[in-house]
Order: C-alpha cells, then sequence, then structure tokens
C-alpha cells in the first residue's frame, strides 16, 4: 500500500510549504519510501509514500498528479505512456484529453488527485471497489486531502474536531462508513466515487457502479469460464517467490492458493492462523487445502497475549476507531509471512460479495418469499401464527418478512436491541441523527440497477462490507506488519463476470454459492466445499472471560470509558455483569468495542469531556 496527500488553496493564500512537511510527519507507517514533493505557487503540494514503491507524481507548468495503487488503462495510448513513463503521466495525458472522463479510462486499485492551479480546478477519485482510499476536507477554497485521515488533520488549517455522529455509526456498524468520518468536515471517498473542484464549485458523483444485467449465456457455459477467469485474475497480480497467500481453508483462500501454486515452480507460502478455542480454530482446513495443492503452510496461533500486546498498536495505526476484531489475526498473519521473508501476500477477500456466501443472502431469500406470496396466502396464515401457541416462530418470521430491505438487516443489530437512551447519554444523543445509518445503507442498496434481491445485498456489501471494513481491515495490517496486499477476487474483470450470472445460480435454493461449488467441484477439497463459513474472527469474549490479564485490562478501559459521557455507565456494568454470567462471547462483542474506541481515543490524545 501507497499513500498520498497534499493541499490545494483556490484563493489567495500562501501557507506556509513546511505543511506538507507536518502532514509526511503525521504517518505512523513503517518501512516506507517517500517520493518527492511538488508544489506550485505557494497554493498546492502534493506528497506520498509506498511500502515498496513510492506513488507517482507529475508536474508542468499547468497541472500537478499524484496517483496510488497499481492501475492499469483501457486506452492504448495511455497504456504505452504508463508503460514507456509512469502512471501519474499517463493520468496527466489522459486528462488533457478527456477531461473527468478519463475516469472511464482508468481501471485497477488506485486513489488519484488532478490538480489545475490556474483554473482553480482538483479531481480527486479512488477506484470502482475501493480498495484504495482517499478523503478530503474543502473549506472556504482550501483543499486538504490524503489517503489516511491523520494526513488531513495534520495540515495547520483543518480543525480535528470529532464528530459525535461517527462515533454513533461506529457502534451501530463497529466501523465508520464512508462517506462519515471520526473528524467534523472531513468526508471519505465512497467506491467508485469522485468530487470536482471547479472555481469554487465542486461536484460529488459516482462515476462508476456494477452492471447487474444478466448473462444471455448457458450455466454450463458461464461455469465453464469460472476457472479462466480466476486464472487471469491471480496472474494479474504477477506472483513472485516473494509472495505468499493468506490461507484460511475457505473457499477463496483456498482458491488463490491453488491457482498460485500451479502458476510457479517453486513451492507457495501459505499462511494460516489458529486460536486455541472451541469453535473458533480452522487450521484442520488450511492443513487439508495445503496437502491438496502440496504448498508450504506456516501456521501460528495467536494467543491471549499477543491479543493484549496489540490492542494498543492496533488503535494507534488507524486512523480512526475500528472495530474488527479480525484485525489482530490479520496483522499477526501478515507480521507472521513478513518475518519469513515475503514481501507481499494475496487475499481470497471478495469472493463471498461477489458469488454470494454469506448467510444473510439465504436468510433474506427466505423473507423475502412472504412478500411475494399472494393476499390470500398471506390472510391465511397471519391468524394461525396469532392464535396457535406453537407457531410464534411464524409470527416472527412475518414480522421480519414485512420490515422493508435493507432495514432489514439490522434486526439483530446491538443498538436495535434496546432503545438508544438505554446504552447512550442523554447528552449524546442531542449531537447524533440515529437514522441517518440505515439512511446510508438505503441509498446504497437502492442504487444497484436490479431489483433483484440477492444482487441488491451484493452491491451493499461490495461497499460496506468490504470497502469499509474487510479491506480496510487487511490493508492497514499489512502496512503495519511492512508486507503489500493484493486481492485477486476483486480484480475488475472477475467482479464484472460475476455481476452478470443470474441470483438463481448463484444460491440455487438455499445453498450459499451453489455457482461457484458446482464450478469448483473438482478442484478444492471435498472438505473446503462442504465447510461452514467462519473465517479469522476473534474469541476475544472468551479469553476475556479466562485470562486474567486481559481481563483486567478490559475491566480498566471500560471504566475509563465509562467517564466519557457517550455511553451509560450503567449500560457498561449491565454488559460486564452479563460477559461474566456465561454469555461472554456475544457480549465479548460489545465490550471489544468499547476498548477499542478507549483505546483510539488514548493513541489520539482526544479528550471528549
Amino acid at each position: 500500500m501507497g499513500t498520498i496527500y497534499g493541499w490545494f488553496s483556490t484563493k489567495e493564500k500562501a501557507f506556509d510549504l513546511s505543511c506538507i512537511d507536518q502532514q509526511g510527519a503525521a504517518s505512523k507507517s513503517m518501512n516506507t519510501t517517500y517520493s518527492c514533493v511538488v508544489k506550485h505557487l505557494n497554493v498546492a503540494e502534493m506528497a506520498g509514500y509506498g511500502l515498496k514503491i513510492a506513488p507517482s507524481i507529475y508536474q508542468s507548468s499547468r497541472l500537478l498528479v499524484i496517483v496510488e495503487g497499481d492501475p492499469y488503462w483501457s486506452d492504448d495510448e495511455l497504456k504505452n505512456i504508463a508503460k514507456s513513463s509512469d502512471s501519474a503521466q499517463a493520468l496527466a495525458m489522459g486528462f488533457l484529453k478527456y477531461g473527468r472522463l478519463v475516469l472511464n479510462k482508468i481501471h485497477g486499485p488506485f486513489s488519484f488527485c488532478i490538480i489545475e492551479p490556474k483554473r482553480d480546478y482538483a479531481l480527486l477519485a479512488n477506484d470502482r471497489l475501493g480498495i484504495r482510499p482517499l478523503a478530503f476536507y474543502y473549506q472556504d477554497g482550501l483543499l486538504v486531502f490524503g489517503s489516511k485521515l491523520d494526513h488531513i488533520i495534520a495540515h495547520p488549517s483543518v480543525n480535528s474536531v470529532i464528530n459525535p455522529q461517527g462515533i454513533f455509526d461506529y457502534f451501530y456498524a463497529h466501523v465508520i462508513p464512508s462517506p462519515g468520518s471520526i473528524y467534523k468536515d472531513i468526508s471519505k471517498l465512497q467506491p467508485g466515487e469522485f468530487i470536482e473542484i471547479d472555481n469554487n464549485k465542486h461536484t460529488r458523483n459516482f462515476y462508476w457502479q456494477s452492471d447487474y444485467t444478466e448473462s444471455t449465456l448457458s450455466k454450463i457455459t458461464l461455469m465453464e469460464q469460472v476457472h479462466a477467469q480466476l486464472g487471469k485474475s491471480i496472474s494479474t497480480c504477477l506472483p513472485d517467490n516473494e509472495t505468499g497467500v493468506f490461507l484460511s481453508g475457505g473457499l477463496d483462500s483456498s482458491t488463490v492458493t491453488g491457482f498460485y501454486q500451479q502458476m510457479v515452480d517453486h513451492k507457495v507460502d501459505a499462511f494460516t492462523m489458529g486460536f486455541d478455542a472451541e469453535g473458533y480454530d480452522e487450521m484442520s482446513y488450511a492443513r487439508i487445502v495445503a496437502a491438496h495443492f502440496k504448498v508450504k503452510l506456516h501456521e501460528y496461533y495467536v494467543s491471549p497475549a499477543d491479543v493484549l500486546n496489540s490492542i494498543p498498536l492496533i488503535a494507534q495505526t488507524y486512523d480512526e476507531p475500528f472495530g474488527n476484531d479480525s484485525a489482530v489475526p490479520s496483522y499477526y498473519c501478515a507480521k507472521f509471512a513478513r518475518e519469513r521473508g515475503m514481501t507481499r501476500l494475496l487475499a481470497g477477500d471478495g469472493g463471498d460479495e461477489i458469488f454470494a456466501g454469506n448467510s444473510r443472502y439465504a436468510k433474506q431469500k427466505l423473507f423475502d418469499y412472504y412478500r411475494y406470496m399472494p393476499d390470500f396466502a398471506k390472510a391465511a396464515i397471519v391468524p394461525m401464527a396469532n392464535n396457535i401457541p406453537f407457531l410464534g416462530k411464524l409470527q416472527s418470521y412475518i414480522d421480519q418478512a414485512n420490515i422493508i430491505m435493507p432495514d432489514r438487516l439490522e434486526t439483530y443489530n446491538f443498538l436495535h436491541r434496546s432503545p438508544l437512551f438505554e446504552f447512550f447519554t442523554e447528552e449524546f444523543l442531542k449531537q447524533i441523527d440515529p437514522e441517518l445509518p440505515i439512511a446510508n445503507s438505503r441509498s446504497t442498496y437502492n442504487r444497484a440497477n436490479t431489483e433483484d434481491l440477492i444482487k441488491r445485498m451484493l452491491h451493499l456489501d461490495r461497499k460496506f462490507t468490504l470497502a469499509d471494513n474487510d479491506l480496510r481491515k487487511v490493508n492497514r495490517m499489512c502496512e503495519l506488519a511492512g508486507i503489500e496486499v493484493q486481492y485477486p477476487m476483486l480484480q475488475e474483470d472477475l467482479v464484472k463476470f460475476s455481476a452478470g450470472i443470474p441470483s438463481k445460480w448463484l444460491i440455487q435454493g438455499f445453498e450459499l454459492r451453489s455457482f461457484y461449488k458446482k464450478s469448483m467441484k473438482n478442484y478444492l477439497p471435498r472438505q473446503t466445499l462442504s465447510k461452514p463459513k467462519q473465517g479469522f474472527g476473534l474469541p476475544f469474549g472468551i479469553w476475556m472471560a479466562q485470562d486474567k490479564e486481559l481481563k483486567q485490562f478490559a475491566l480498566d478501559n471500560l471504566f475509563n470509558f465509562s467517564k466519557r459521557g457517550i455511553v451509560n455507565p450503567v449500560y457498561i456494568k449491565n454488559i460486564i455483569k452479563l460477559h461474566q454470567k456465561g454469555h461472554s462471547s456475544y457480549y465479548g462483542i460489545m465490550i471489544w468495542l468499547l476498548i477499542m474506541l478507549e483505546q483510539w481515543l488514548i493513541a489520539h490524545d482526544v479528550t471528549l469531556i
């Protein structure tokens, strides 16, 4: 991963050019290679760094351009320029030729900024899947941008005021989804989004989203194409002897491992994590895959001590509160690989969100059957559910089925389990809009160019589950470990291919990833194809109940956080009691969220009261 940052003023202000140094100093990354800084007439500067390769920068009397990532081009002329020079010059020439429509010509993972100072113009964008993040501040003619929020708030004219809405969104989604952020007046670009500033007028919109028009090819033909698409995606990543793979033993990491091994003449190094906790350890599945494809498996068991040691480091590393607990095993897996000579890892993230592998897809499909029942059938079953005691589950089904999508997905959200005034303090609730998170979800869900339930959920998950959560988790933890990461399952051609597969084949009946599993039937081990979905989930709640040091650390943080005026102290006391009474795994999730927020506030020296 690389990072870009900088600023641009459309007004006649001459900033001290040392502010770009302040932005650079805000970086807490390790093993970085810094690029040169470019500037223009005291009104614009940009810079960046990367783990292995610095971002590409172009400067002329007219333009300043910086681009980060691994973009490729659908325009032959720009492709040749990128090959003979670099991505920044290709982007600059593309902009001069196409203007903003150059966005239709650039592909792959990227983020960029183009500035034309004499015209008071700037264009910011990130890639179609949100693999490369980008955020910005724009007030009073001053644009400050960065891959990380830390770089933006380091600019002397940006006030790093905490946004209470960001804290609420964190508890709601366990991350702070784009376009929101933890800071007021700072916004994150969503996947496939741009912002254009032209003479102090700004336009923000999407330049791309998936086309879910169903393919007219037969099911057999599409199944025959899956392997070719996967092979192309993995070869595009150009793996070498210093490239390893994350291997959980699930469908996607196993697929990436197998295809990668077939492409090279050396044994692939695969890295997996284990947990000494019932129901969490997947090491046996990783071993099956490793033996099947004859790769070299490196195993590491994460311990409670590892969790305790990593929490402050992880909280410091993220530029805003981040509550996905699998960041811990992701970090140790990446660190483990780096210590064994790897400079890059291939990750399987994205397969569930393009081939329909998340359990909620089947569950919501079941609820959606009620929606299509004829009125006479609904009229018949409602009285049955109300009058026959043992049909209580039927009434619960009807109640949930009557909730519109995507609201129905949040039925089990922690913040919907009790009134908000029981969770948050009265003063905090006055500062937030509790409807904003679901409004954000509705906007994304309804933006999909299809009425199909499964495809709309896939569209939603590519934004919230992938771009806002899983990719942010893996990207940042790999960067912390000093290792690059690539996502073969998120190559654009594969994503486009999967979007055209009819949802009735993606999930046949209620079998998740039915189409994919049938396509891989004679390739992946039988145990992998039948394996229940799990991932690198952390048994934090269980370990907190068992490990004295981890428990004391958690209780100390909960006590300190209870004085910040955000969450009711009574609520915190209650979840501690419920955790201790045997609900350790369930309530451990909320306890983790509270601890990580407290640790983030400490690490970033934030005082709320």
